[in-house]
């Protein structure tokens, strides 16, 4: 699986999933790598560093990816060969503490900026390429506080098939994977975060957590041409975590 010469985005891309993710196509041979981040300069200048190091020329594109300014400024660095829609964000509150604008800000981050990026990129992008956004197990499943972030992730993945659909006669496939409990900064977020943890590890047959690097391989295949006839699908790296009843 080689990446050879292609230029790829990946929103969120400086932390956590995100930079595993944008480092793997480095390894793999990608010649440009654009890493989208909101506000810190510090992570974004490390993973560019760490992507030269890796053989890649890193391109930052800073501020929120859900923007039209953003989805332009990501066309004029294309065309990509790979999109993958990793940023996330939300409110994490019970529903019925949380407010109209926590929706708007949730839902437009983490499923309507793939759809303007999508709409921005898309036209350029050549045949063969993909889009992959990244999901969670709390869109199919109740998960504590994650409301709006279960139903964010819910419409990523419906859209996702919607695009596979509308982009396939442009040669274009998109997909999703959707990730169990993974130890990153994001987990800080959530005030249970130690007993996601601690159940995550009890109750995952493959006796680990996942890593980033093991959704980022994931990722990779789905843009390989390996995953040709892969199309609107929502791959489950989870070690087994919700096979369990």
């Amino acid at each position: 699986m080689t990446f050879d010469g292609a230029s790829v985005l990946v929103t969120g891309g400086s932390r956590g999933i995100g930079k595993a993710i944008a480092l793997r196509f480095a390894e793999l041979g990608a010649e440009r790598v654009a890493i989208g981040y909101l506000r810190n300069d510090r992570a974004a200048e490390e993973t560019a560093e760490e992507l030269r190091g890796a053989g890649a020329e890193p391109l930052l594109l800073r501020g929120n990816v859900a923007s039209e300014r953003v989805a332009g400024e990501a066309a004029e660095l294309g065309p990509f060969d790979v999109l993958v829609h990793n940023a996330a964000t939300g409110v994490i509150k019970p529903a019925l503490e949380t407010e109209d604008k926590h929706w708007d800000w949730t839902l437009n981050a983490n499923a309507r900026a793939l759809l303007t990026l999508a709409r921005a990129c898309a036209p350029q992008m050549p045949k063969g390429s993909s889009i992959v956004g990244v999901s969670s197990l709390g869109s199919i499943r109740v998960l504590e506080n994650y409301t709006l972030v279960g139903v964010s992730k819910a419409s990523l993945e419906a859209l996702v098939r919607y695009l596979a659909v509308e982009l396939a006669p442009h040669g274009i496939r998109a997909n999703a994977v959707s990730a169990g409990v993974v130890e990153t900064g994001a987990l800080d977020h959530f005030p249970n975060r130690e007993k996601m943890i601690s159940d995550g590890l009890e109750r995952t047959p493959a006796g680990r957590l996942v890593e980033p690097r093991d959704v980022a391989d994931a990722v990779c295949f789905l843009c390989s041409p390996e995953a040709e006839m892969v199309r609107g699908q929502t791959l489950v790296v989870d070690g087994g975590f919700s096979l369990l009843a």
